[in-house]
């Protein structure tokens, strides 16, 4: 569990720091869009940053998405099963779909990543910018998602085991009468 603690705490963090990242990319976009429409000015440099740092938040905070358990699922057909029937499903699914296609990426992204860090590559657009940190993230990204995807493994095995609980690993959704108390709530008057 202390490999499973340390893998989260650094996907956690790694999170943290990307959420500037969508506020940096946010804020440059609406600047570019005043500054495009309102002096007819713009360039490239500016359009490919907020792609770097989208690309950045989707390549980094991925894992953290695995490890909250907001990632895409078939809850509709999964949660009808028992719990220890949804860990053996998630067990079959990073085994069979997760760590192999992280690990395929990862393969072919690690010299596609140093290739581009190596060749100095640039933009073809006028004006545009480097393109290793973008391609750089591909790598570091999937590395990251192994690592968070070995974290969860071991999560649901220690559950299996019976020395965890499930909420461990478990995003706890409200339930839908919680949902309509909370929308009760925020409708009464203050």
């Amino acid at each position: 569990m202390a490999i499973s603690r340390a893998i989260d705490f650094l996907n956690d963090r790694i999170a943290a720091v990307v959420a500037w990242a969508l506020l940096a990319a946010v804020l440059i976009c609406a600047a570019n869009a005043l500054i495009r429409y309102s002096f007819n000015l713009s360039s490239n440099a500016w359009l490919e940053i907020q792609w770097y740092l989208f690309a950045a938040v989707f390549m980094l905070a991925a894992p953290h998405t695995l490890r909250r358990d907001e990632h895409v699922r078939i809850d509709v057909i999964v949660g009808r099963f028992s719990r220890r029937t949804q860990v053996w499903i998630d067990l079959f699914g990073f085994f069979l779909f997760l760590l192999p296609i992280c690990c395929v990426i990862l393969y072919y992204g690690i010299p596609f990543g140093l290739n581009s860090l190596k060749s100095g590559e640039m933009s073809s657009n006028a004006g545009g910018l480097i393109v290793w940190p973008a391609k750089i993230l591909v790598p570091i990204g999937f590395a990251l998602m192994i690592l968070q995807g070995l974290s969860e493994i071991i999560k649901r095995i220690e559950y299996l085991r019976g020395r965890l609980d499930a909420s461990a690993f478990t995003k706890g959704a409200p339930t839908p009468q919680q949902e309509i108390e909370a929308i009760r709530q925020a409708n009464q008057p203050h």
